[in-house]
């Protein structure tokens, strides 16, 4: 048996808790852990759990989604998809309106997706769902079957849930052809060839890119293999984290304040662990939530008896002549004496398999439209490539067009979804990925969920709650229009927010009546610079008639 709660959509009512104890957890007032691969004697208190869900965020034994996915495909600005679904969904088995290529397709293709990961196996369910039944081929470099990321800095280091047992279900369902271990190392588009490491291919008809991002690693290569440094992203760096936090170092040290870093601050403070968290900027989660904000995660860590150094960097790691960690040294000139650290300095997305391939891709990810079809280096969309979850960089129509590129679970999926069915359905019948972006995490009790995207603010006014209660709704705005909003164990209010965000709503929001801020006045987010970019890869022109122009890219190192 095995369960996922959808935390994007979960509102913190607890009801699962009352029926299944044993399964589902509440720490504090609203941030639900539980255990995703229960034993089968729970079965029928899960389900019972599951019924009792006001809002349905708890899936057993699969993982798709198929009201989420409508939503996703038919909500943007003004239009609510309760009102604008078909009421029988284009695309889907039982229509009749797809041309002969499309069911051949359907009937006999060949589709690959590279990447064993949340998307993927989203995206494997949706294809399955709406009725592909041809060869299926799923490329991954770790030897797991698809796992649930967001418990293993959660639940994992706690030491409730083993590493093992965070597998996403419905892997076994799906006849799919499994290619685990083996990392996808070069991709010719013409050729509809992905190259592997054991120097073997896979051919297909579509291909979806899901290979999504991997912890930055510590800079210095030496330092970084020093015992008792570890980073967080894998089943297996979690299980081999947790064994050390086991054995009850004298301190840890976090390198970097944002979400995976102020989780394990958090579970390591449950387990009345001794904790330095080091960011470099002026607060926790700065670089995501803005300073106002972050100042409040701040309060959080030092209250749970975290201590936070912001403003410096690690500058060194040292070890003794054993090759264990024993010390860290700061930019500011002190010391941390530390037996493990916790690199938590972000992600990089996994590209370097398609570079030359003539696709639109760099370390910012891949570049495709709203529908997920990929880019060429031209700007050209291809009908045959398609990217979902962490490594894409997709337009959102709520943001003047932006490209962004979210790591979120539940990005992950709806973008999943309307890939897989955008990859065998005509035009006419495709879907846009035009769903708002929702990401949740528990931190030290709290449950900290966002709608939108707060970094492009400029604005923030506390809308609803107490800060110093922390429990409040912290909404942003740009230019005068409501773009994100932010609760701390206000989890219950946030698909409002996300509506207004929907509808295109003025900042800041006109709400009078529930839970209002004593006072709820527009202050600047305090968001980092985001003029300040690292170089990424540019384009070259070339030609002068236009059935000549051609654009290259060009990686700069």
């Amino acid at each position: 048996m095995r369960v996922v709660v959808n935390l994007t959509r979960c509102q913190g009512y607890a009801q699962c808790a009352f029926l299944a104890p044993e399964v589902f957890r509440m720490r504090g007032a609203e941030a639900l852990m539980y255990d995703p691969e229960p034993d089968d004697a729970q079965r029928e208190r899960v389900l019972r759990a599951a019924a009792a869900c006001p809002v349905q965020a708890i899936l057993v034994d699969h993982v798709d989604d198929k009201e989420a996915a409508v939503e996703s495909a038919t909500t943007g600005p003004a239009v609510s998809a309760r009102t604008a679904a078909p009421s029988r969904t284009a695309g889907w088995p039982g229509t009749d309106r797809h041309d002969a290529a499309i069911e051949a397709l359907r009937r006999h293709g060949r589709i690959v997706i590279v990447g064993a990961s949340l998307a993927g196996l989203a995206a494997a369910a949706t294809l399955r769902r709406e009725g592909f039944t041809g060869s299926l081929t799923m490329i991954g470099d770790e030897p797991h079957r698809p796992y649930d990321r967001p418990p293993l800095s959660k639940q994992v280091l706690d030491g409730w849930v083993p590493a093992s047992h965070t597998g996403l279900p419905r892997a076994d369902a799906l006849s799919v052809r499994w290619l685990l271990g083996v990392p996808a190392t070069g991709l010719d588009p013409a050729g509809k060839r992905v190259h592997l490491g054991d120097g073997g291919f896979a051919d297909y008809d579509r291909l979806l890119i899901a290979t999504g991002t991997r912890a930055r690693p510590w800079f210095n290569p030496d330092e970084a293999a020093l015992d008792g440094v570890f980073v967080l992203r894998t089943r297996d760096d979690a299980a081999g984290l947790h064994d050390r936090l086991a054995d009850r170092p004298s301190r840890v040290l976090i390198i970097g304040g944002g979400f995976t870093g102020s989780e394990v601050a958090s579970a390591c403070r449950s387990r009345d662990l001794a904790v330095t968290l080091v960011e470099r900027g002026p607060a926790p989660l700065v670089g995501a939530l803005g300073g106002v904000i972050g100042a409040v995660a701040a309060g959080l860590h030092r209250e749970h008896g975290v201590d936070l150094r912001c403003g410096v960097t690690v500058t060194r790691l040292e070890g003794d002549t054993a090759g264990r960690l024993r010390r860290a040294h700061l930019s500011d000139g002190s010391t941390v004496d530390a037996e493990v650290a916790v690199v938590a300095l972000g992600a990089v997305r996994n590209t370097e398999w398609l570079r030359d391939c003539g696709l639109a891709v760099g370390d910012w990810g891949v570049g495709c439209d709203a529908g997920c079809r990929v880019f060429d280096a031209a700007g050209v969309v291809t009908d045959d490539v398609f990217v979902a979850g962490d490594v894409a960089r997709f337009p959102h129509p709520l943001y003047d067009y932006q490209f962004l590129a979210l790591e979120h679970w539940g990005n992950a999926v709806a973008q999943a979804q309307v890939a897989a069915h955008n990859m065998v359905s005509v035009p006419a019948e495709r879907w846009p990925h035009l769903a708002v972006p929702v990401f949740w995490s528990a931190q030290f009790d709290t449950n900290i969920k966002s709608v939108g995207v707060p970094a492009l603010a400029d604005q923030v006014v506390i809308a609803q709650g107490s800060v110093a209660q922390r429990r409040f709704v912290a909404a942003y705005g740009h230019q005068g229009r409501l773009v994100a909003a932010v609760g701390f164990n206000q989890g219950k209010w946030l698909e409002g927010y996300q509506r207004l965000i929907e509808a295109g709503a003025p900042f800041p929001p006109g709400l009078r009546g529930v839970d209002d801020p004593a006072d709820g006045q527009p202050v600047a987010a305090q968001m980092p610079d985001h003029r300040t970019r690292i170089r990424h890869a540019t384009v070259a022109v070339t030609g002068h008639d236009p059935s000549e122009r051609r654009a290259g890219l060009l990686h700069h190192h």
